[in-house]
């Protein structure tokens, strides 16, 4: 037994392919382009935020692994495990510190587009402040101040 297929007796309209214009095609890769280093910079500033208390730099880091592998052979079974875990957690803060120093490139790429991207997307000085984006940062990249009301 075959089911029929119902139709309404509506028409359907013929499919129409729109095409853009090269100046489109050159503005989307141009806002998907600084959307991309304006995502890698924030996330980069997030990454990047301190936390409080005295900050560590590579050479304590260094100083206290050389410290943990001298105290290593002569610790007691659950010493060195304690040794292993603070070792590893080191290595992976001195990764982090150096993380922290390459925002400086990332940053370059920020300040060339991000007044264009800003204008574009609407996006305030107030909400690049808000995500921890400097003052000073800002300036550089052209974004004013403003009393626009949220």
């Amino acid at each position: 037994m075959t089911v029929a297929k119902k139709t309404s007796g509506v028409k359907k309209r013929p499919k129409v392919t729109r095409t853009l214009s090269d100046g489109q095609k050159a503005a989307m890769t141009k806002g998907r382009l600084e959307a991309r280093v304006v995502s890698r910079y924030l996330e980069a500033l997030a990454a990047s935020k301190s936390k409080r208390g005295r900050q560590r730099t590579q050479d304590s880091i260094g100083a206290l692994l050389v410290r943990i592998e001298k105290e290593l052979p002569s610790a007691g079974a659950l010493r060195r495990l304690e040794l292993t875990q603070k070792k590893f957690d080191l290595l992976e803060e001195r990764v982090q510190l150096r993380a922290r120093a390459d925002i400086s490139d990332i940053e370059k790429e920020f300040i060339k587009i991000a007044h264009s991207y800003a204008e574009r997307s609407g996006i305030s000085y107030a909400a690049f402040r808000e995500l921890g984006v400097t003052p000073a940062v800002l300036k550089r990249a052209g974004i004013k101040r403003t009393r626009r009301a949220n």
